[in-house]
């Protein structure tokens, strides 16, 4: 039986009473402060203060607690908004904001199916949102949205985690290899980057993410309508 379905054990009285709910939550807490390595059973179990044996009827390994947590975020991800656009843009942002917010979360979104109750709700709402569009198109095109996201994201994080590593910021590193760079551009191998480099606008990481989510949709939106013609 899976853990969503499977009973949790019958209530224990204080000083220390458990639930899956209150046992994800603190290994959400564990990981937004220090990231997946500072999550295990031994380690949630002693910031609830209880013994890790008591975790384990609730929850059996390592991978069901993953699991609940992973779900745990999608129940933070709500598509809305009118027709099969706006729900897929809603879709994206809240994702990029989950993200934002559980930085780990990225690690692990995008791997097997999620089929949590929270990741179905998901699914169905903007499933639900998509419903004048070809059936056998839906499930493309929310991959489509969600690859896109996940690529976007991914890379996000992993431009914090390097200035973390590195201490230096995006200022930072621009006056670093700044001059490198300009070597590079004065030898004339590389006129067409070098000239989006010094002439193009340069977008924060919030533009170039709707500006990226926009290019999606509206290569959707052209497939959409041709496959509508009669």
């Amino acid at each position: 039986m899976v853990v969503w379905e499977r009973p949790e054990p019958s209530s224990r009285p204080v000083p220390a009473p458990l639930s899956r709910e209150r046992i994800v939550r603190a290994a959400i807490e564990l990981a937004d402060a220090d990231g997946m390595e500072a999550v295990s059973l031994r380690k949630v179990a002693a910031a609830l203060e209880v013994g890790p044996m008591r975790l384990y009827g609730y929850i059996e390994t390592k991978e069901e607690l993953l699991d609940l947590m992973v779900d745990a975020v999608h129940g933070e991800i709500r598509p809305g908004g009118d027709g099969w656009r706006e729900a897929l843009r809603s879709l994206a942002e809240t994702t990029r904001k989950a993200v934002h917010r559980h930085e780990w979360f990225a690690d692990l979104i995008g791997g097997r199916p999620q089929l949590g109750p929270h990741a179905l709700a998901r699914g169905e709402a903007v499933l639900a949102a998509m419903g004048g569009v070809d059936v056998d198109l839906a499930m493309p095109v929310v991959t489509a949205v969600d690859a896109y996201v996940i690529g976007a994201v991914r890379r996000e994080i992993a431009e914090r985690r390097a200035e973390r590593a590195t201490g230096m910021d995006k200022e930072q590193w621009q006056r670093t290899f700044g001059p490198y760079l300009k070597r590079k551009f004065a030898t004339g191998r590389f006129p067409a980057l070098s000239t989006v480099v010094h002439d193009a606008v340069h977008l924060d990481a919030d533009e170039t993410f709707r500006m990226g989510l926009e290019f999606v949709l509206d290569g959707i939106e052209v497939r959409i309508s041709r496959d509508s013609r009669p």
